[in-house]
């Protein structure tokens, strides 16, 4: 079965890719290095010429709200015309647990709006929508850095590790299409001061975390739902202290 993943040379795209490839499907990774631009439409056509499924794992190559919004609309609204156009028989989108909770985080919205488009589409879909990547806590410290101190909220998040996520990916992408949200987060919720505390002392980082309850994440303020998922998600099976060690091991 031919199966075109978008940003398929990214984090969770090359992963994705390797392990359908590996299931014997046909799995082609489409992004721009490999030129397949769903913003221009470039290659888009191709790339969907007897495709059964498409998997959207494509990040934004922007941050600023406008620009990112424009993004996930414009590739949206390029991406599933060339797929009703070719008789694609699934959409499989990757989303974010509690995008509709944080209005103001740009991207978070912007992910939203592209969740709307594939619902209105009319073309078989299952968006998994997952917590953040343990990947990501390094960058979130970073963007809480104020001099030496990283001032964080306290509330919940349930992260998850990229490769938990492929796995999930690679289910829905072989099973039928459920023609609504699925959700996947870690085996554990932390605080996310906590989380954040965790990896600097593996790191051996001497910056001091401090816990915060009006704290901004991306500019909201959090409480316990706002990151971890609902009832009956999909839980992945890597701790973040396995993750950790496999990590300071290299």
């Amino acid at each position: 079965m031919k199966i075109v993943v978008i940003g398929g040379t990214g984090l969770i795209g090359s992963k994705l890719v390797q392990t359908l490839r590996e299931r014997g499907h046909d799995a082609l990774a489409a992004s721009p290095k490999t030129g397949v631009n769903t913003f221009t439409r470039e290659g888009l056509a191709q790339a969907m010429d007897g495709a059964a499924v498409v998997v959207d794992v494509a990040n934004a190559p922007v941050w600023e709200d406008k620009a990112v919004l424009d993004f996930f609309e414009t590739s949206g609204r390029n991406l599933l015309a060339a797929e009703a156009a070719a008789g694609v028989r699934h959409h499989v989108a990757l989303s974010i647990v509690g995008s509709e909770r944080l209005p103001g985080n740009g991207y978070f919205r912007a992910k939203v709006a592209q969740e709307n488009l594939i619902k209105a589409s009319g073309i078989p879909h299952t968006i998994l929508r997952a917590t953040q990547f343990f990947e990501f806590v390094g960058g979130i410290a970073q963007a809480a850095t104020v001099g030496g101190e990283i001032r964080l909220s306290p509330a919940l998040i349930q992260p998850i590790a990229s490769d938990d996520v492929v796995a999930a990916l690679a289910e829905v992408t072989l099973a039928p299409p459920v023609n609504g949200t699925l959700e996947v987060a870690g085996p554990e919720a932390i605080p996310l001061d906590e989380l954040v505390r965790r990896l600097l002392q593996a790191t051996k980082d001497t910056r001091k975390v401090v816990p915060d309850i009006h704290a901004r994440y991306f500019g909201d303020v959090l409480n316990d739902q706002s990151l971890t998922p609902g009832r009956n998600p999909r839980l992945g099976a890597i701790r973040f202290e396995d993750w950790l060690s496999r990590q300071t091991a290299r």
